[in-house]
């Protein structure tokens, strides 16, 4: 791990130089004297070591040679990886991890590895409950009279003596089992597909998981472990791991073995027609290539061969097609028998919902009876309370012969206003226009004043 490559991580790339020098600097006696400020600094470097962890940039810690991407491994090499140039190496790293551990946002790898209880179970870290509720003040008392020492007042290489060892990230080991499941989304409709060896799985997955690596032999046990405990998808037995489909599935039976088994054959013999149909290509090279030097024996050599392969090729396709075949027989068998058992559930809450005694015919009948007794008495009510408007109708005198008499009444009032209005209209337009008469006829306009008069 070089300066450049810490840069290409988001916790550096976004972060000044100065506060960098800050981060690095030893931050263990600031828990109490400035704990906003502490957090924060737990927080940063919490972010840094899973990048670095996800990114195998550890070095060769798993087992297998392989780097963990899962696992922390919390030792004092990991200060001199950490180091950055123009601001040093961590000094506070290990107060870091300690504080890390008591949140648990990191559990040492044995026991995540061997406990039965959830790491999300209130009572995973019966040490914490008893320093909140029970031990503290006996533990403040002892520290008292110099019997045990606060873990405040350890230095910073008596804080690695006490913490080295090897961390689950749980942060990534969730993530982990997000995107496996993500992944898993829709799959698992034959047996088959549920069940693995811990090497099929880790060959189905181990490089699917984080994007870029490869999870290694123990990454693998862990994330299997949180699986199964945590997410309560997986069960497993042995070498034997199954992918669980129903809360009453969670039992390895021998016809799950049996499945597995015939799965790994075929698997190897799919393999190997691989492996010899790559065996017959090179030979047929093998052979062109010597008739072109004329070398007639190699190729003729090279030929036999080629026969021998082109026959146990064919043995092998024999093989697998009937493996296959038993295996397909094997898993409609499997998937009958869950259909019988959904049948038989199915009829099972058919019967307990018949048996109610609601549903008993003379129930029914009863029921049936009084609903009808009720829709004749609700017929009854409604004819009365109708009966009882027209009477009151009566008692009123009103007289619908009467009514339409008065009404036709007021249409021919409204018809008769609205004449004398419109002939109204029409004499206020008439006594607008002016009356012109020709010049030249003296008698004319005088007579016209005299025979208004004499008609007025």
């Amino acid at each position: 791990m070089s300066s450049p490559a810490l840069s290409a991580l988001p916790t550096y790339s976004s972060t000044s130089k100065s506060r960098l020098q800050s981060l690095y600097s030893d931050i263990h006696r600031q828990k109490y004297s400035n704990p906003s400020s502490f957090h924060t600094y737990v927080d940063w470097w919490h972010g840094t070591l899973k990048d670095v962890t996800s990114r195998g940039w550890q070095g060769s810690d798993g087992s297998d040679g392989t780097s963990n991407k899962l696992i922390l491994g919390a030792r004092r090499v990991l200060v001199d990886k950490l180091r950055y140039e123009g601001v040093g190496k961590p000094l506070g790293l290990g107060t870091t991890i300690a504080e890390m551990r008591r949140n648990n946002d990191i559990i040492p790898l044995s026991q995540f590895l061997t406990s039965q209880q959830s790491v999300y179970d209130p009572g995973w870290l019966p040490y914490r409950l008893a320093s909140f509720v029970v031990g503290k003040p006996l533990w403040w008392a002892m520290e008292q009279l110099d019997i045990v020492r606060s873990e405040d007042s350890y230095t910073e290489a008596e804080m690695w003596k006490k913490i080295e060892g090897d961390y689950v990230m749980l942060g990534l080991v969730a993530q982990a089992a997000d995107t496996l499941e993500i992944m898993r989304d829709g799959a698992g409709l034959n047996p088959a597909d549920n069940l693995y060896t811990f090497e099929d799985f880790r060959r189905e997955f181990g490089a699917k998981i984080l994007p870029g690596v490869v999870l290694s032999e123990i990454d693998t046990k862990v994330l299997i472990k949180f699986l199964e405990r945590e997410r309560r998808v997986v069960v497993q037995n042995g070498d034997v791991i199954k992918f669980v489909t129903a809360s009453h599935d969670r039992e390895i039976t021998a016809v799950d073995r049996g499945i597995l088994q015939l799965k790994t054959a075929v698997r190897n013999l799919r393999e190997q027609v691989d492996s010899i149909q790559n065996k017959i290509d090179q030979t047929t090279s093998n052979i062109s290539s010597a008739l072109r030097q004329q070398r007639k024996s190699i190729a003729l050599a090279e030929l036999r061969f080629k026969k021998h392969l082109d026959d146990l090729l064919s043995k092998r396709l024999g093989s697998l097609h009937n493996l296959e075949s038993t295996l397909i027989s094997v898993e409609t068998a499997a998937g009958d028998v869950e259909i019988m058992k959904t049948y038989e559930s199915s009829t099972a809450t058919l019967k307990a919902i018949l048996s109610h005694p609601s549903l008993q015919r003379n129930k029914i009948e009863e029921t049936m009876d009084a609903l009808a007794a009720s829709t004749a008495d609700a017929r009854e009510i409604d004819n009365a309370i109708r009966m009882g408007e027209d009477m009151s109708a009566a008692d009123a005198g009103i007289d619908d012969t009467e009514l339409e008499a008065e009404l036709n009444v007021l249409v021919e009032e409204a018809e008769k206003e609205s004449a004398v209005a419109a002939e109204q209209v029409v004499v206020e337009k008439l006594q607008g226009i002016e009356v012109r008469v020709p010049e030249g006829t003296p008698v004319q306009v005088e007579a016209a004043p005299r025979r208004m008069a004499e008609a007025a």
